[in-house]
């Protein structure tokens, strides 16, 4: 009797654990936190300054794993005289797969990415806009039913050019085009 009573309550309790890890995950997620660029804009190698901001995301509804996503981030520093007033605005898709408690995922975006007139080197002008992409994966770990710690990063691309005093667009040697980015926050899944 004893036996066929285990047998019960480990087959209810396994049945509700795929029961419960077949449902469907958050219908959407709102992330903010902290971010970290390697490099400003006009970080010449001998003048390389990271910055730091604020990155902030909503992922819709998830269709086999996959997500649309909208992200933003923004920065702001000086560096070689010259503010630094960057806002990438990107959207793209993010893949997830869940491992125990843990999910991962990957991301691919691309957007643009503006920044203020004067951001050369001494305040020279340049260009206000370019396109960005940013490829890149992470971690969320749960803290409570409904909120997980998201860690993240990957490689992000902008082109941005300096101008002369005509408005030509050209590039220096050395001009970054390539950034680090890692970013750490809360998200919220609903």
């Amino acid at each position: 009797m004893r036996f066929r009573l285990f047998v019960a309550i480990t087959l209810l309790s396994l049945s509700s654990t795929l029961y419960a890890e077949s449902q469907d995950p958050a219908r959407y997620q709102i992330y903010g936190g902290y971010i970290f660029l390697s490099n400003t804009v006009n970080g010449v190698p001998g003048s390389h300054q990271p910055l730091n901001g604020w990155d902030g995301s909503v992922a819709f509804f998830s269709w086999h794993g996959l997500r649309l996503k909208a992200d933003a981030s923004g920065f702001s520093a000086t560096n070689l005289g010259a503010p630094q007033r960057l806002l990438y605005v990107m959207g793209g898709g993010q893949y997830s797969r869940r491992i125990g408690r843990e999910t991962v995922f990957a991301e691919g975006l691309m957007g643009d990415v503006s920044a203020n007139k004067n951001w050369g080197a001494n305040g020279s002008p340049g260009s206000t806009a370019s396109f960005c992409g940013f490829v890149g994966g992470g971690l969320d770990s749960p803290l409570a039913r409904h909120i997980s710690l998201r860690v993240d990063g990957g490689l992000q691309y902008s082109n941005f050019a300096l101008y002369t005093q005509w408005n030509v667009p050209y590039r220096i040697p050395g001009l970054p085009t390539n950034f680090g980015r890692i970013s750490s926050g809360l998200v919220w899944q609903f």
